[in-house]
């Protein structure tokens, strides 16, 4: 699952049979149709896998979890995008939260089973502000600016507890970020939509970057639905941590407009 705000949404409205048969491509919306003010609720679930490096207090671990990996240790969830649009003026965002866990027992000599009980949580937020550059009834160009803000938690427990060795630890960063996006229509009720960002070269993240493409297929003139793949990728250090990550894969989402 972040989710740079992701658009799985274009608005493309339904064209008449002499339109159809003049055009070899039903254009978007006439461009003065969509004047005023717009806002559009996008829940989606992204199916995704995880791989690369992580690191604490001098030591690194690799790290490849498959969608089906995450998948059975997943707890809790939350992914959803929203967009407003004034005229040609954007605000976006989008949000990731999510809470895996695991429980293992260790066998130590002499002593009872021990068991322990690892829990991970993760939040990104994208927050994005932008301007509709290319406005036509072929395409649609957007520029944005914005800030992805990262948090991850760990809390390590240990049943029974071995001389007071449960931890918890948690990191937060901000980096900011510069991307755009472009819509294209594709016929008369599907669209594709690709995005992308690029950020961090500060002095925690080195990198910080994504892009997606969505395929849309209008339902009707409020509902769209969209599926599509998301690219997610962090290159975090600060001290003794390193967080290297790709997060990748299959998204599906629903988005509802509001005029």
């Amino acid at each position: 699952m972040n989710g740079q705000q992701l658009s799985i949404s274009v608005d493309m409205p339904e064209q008449t049979q002499s339109q159809s048969s003049t055009s070899g491509s039903p254009p978007f919306s006439n461009p003065e149709e969509d004047r005023g003010g717009h806002f559009e609720l996008s829940p989606y679930l992204w199916f995704a896998g995880a791989h690369g490096t992580v690191g604490a207090l001098g030591r690194d671990a690799s790290v490849h979890a498959s969608p089906s990996d995450l998948l059975s240790h997943f707890n809790l969830g939350l992914m959803g995008a929203a967009e407003a649009r004034y005229n040609r003026f954007l605000l976006n965002g989008d949000m990731l939260w999510i809470r895996l866990s695991d429980s293992r027992a260790l066998p130590f000599p002499g002593l009872s089973a021990i068991s322990a009980d690892v829990r991970v949580g993760q939040l990104v937020w994208t927050s994005k502000t932008g301007y509709r550059v290319i406005e036509n009834k072929k395409f649609k160009a957007d520029a944005n600016v914005g800030v992805r803000f990262w948090h991850l938690g760990q809390q390590l427990n240990f049943n029974p507890s071995i001389l007071g060795l449960n931890l918890t630890a948690s990191q937060s960063w901000a980096d900011v970020i510069v991307g755009g996006r472009l819509q294209v229509p594709l016929g008369q009720k599907m669209s594709l939509a690709v995005l992308g960002d690029v950020g961090g070269w500060n002095a925690t993240a080195k990198l910080d970057y994504q892009f997606a493409g969505v395929l849309n297929f209008k339902l009707s003139p409020k509902w769209t639905l969209g599926v599509g793949y998301r690219y997610l990728f962090v290159d975090y250090r600060s001290g003794n941590t390193l967080y290297n990550i790709v997060t990748s894969g299959a998204v599906l989402g629903a988005t509802y407009r509001f005029k």
